[in-house]
């Protein structure tokens, strides 16, 4: 069992306060939805929580079956579909994701990264550079790095940015497959995509 637990988190930008004295706990498999105005800092927690940016306060712990997980291992958890999560234009698919999963010292396969891109629909554009793609076949891509780590918290940010009607199917069965034993973390404007989790969690007024 993972557990996530955010104890009194604050953040602040210079003398900005985004916010403060936020208390969560997660248990897997489960499912939270961050919701709330723009500017409130649902895209700030969900990089606290995956640990791209350290709070101002607080302490985000994570426990499996039991045992805190050391800092230099929490990143190795969490998997985040971002906005701004850059992929290399000028490399292919393929090579993106050899990349990644290299890059988070995860081995797999050219067959079962093959299989992530079939996954997310791009089975027939692995060998085409990004910089081709459209910003939908983009963050179909952006779904397929972040699962070819085969992370325990899969971490969205906007989660149907930019996907069409099938890629959200895609989108919604990756995610259905994801809650069965593991956690996921999103935040979203869009009232439909709360549907995505189990509960909810509101930032802001």
């Amino acid at each position: 069992m993972l557990l996530i637990e955010l104890e009194n988190i604050s953040k602040w930008f210079g003398e900005r306060q985004v916010f403060e004295n936020i208390n969560l706990k997660l248990e897997s498999p489960a499912s939270l939805a961050i919701i709330g105005p723009n500017g409130c800092g649902k895209t700030t927690l969900l990089k606290i929580i995956c640990g791209l940016i350290r709070p101002s306060r607080g302490k985000v712990r994570i426990k499996l079956d039991g045992q805190e997980v050391g800092k230099e291992a929490k990143r190795a958890f969490c998997s985040i579909v971002a906005p701004d999560l850059e992929l290399y234009e000028e490399l292919t698919a393929l090579e993106n994701l050899e990349f990644f999963t290299v890059l988070r010292d995860f081995k797999s396969s050219r067959a079962e990264l093959n299989q992530k891109l079939e996954q997310v629909g791009l089975k027939d554009r692995g060998h085409e550079p990004v910089g081709s793609y459209s910003s939908g076949m983009k963050q179909r891509l952006k779904y397929a790095v972040a699962l070819s780590v085969s992370p325990q918290v899969l971490i969205l940010d906007e989660p149907s940015s930019n996907l069409d009607e099938e890629g959200i199917f895609l989108m919604e069965k990756l995610i259905e497959n994801q809650k069965k034993d593991r956690l996921v973390i999103l935040a979203t404007n869009a009232l439909k995509e709360t549907q995505y989790a189990q509960q909810i969690f509101r930032l802001g007024n």
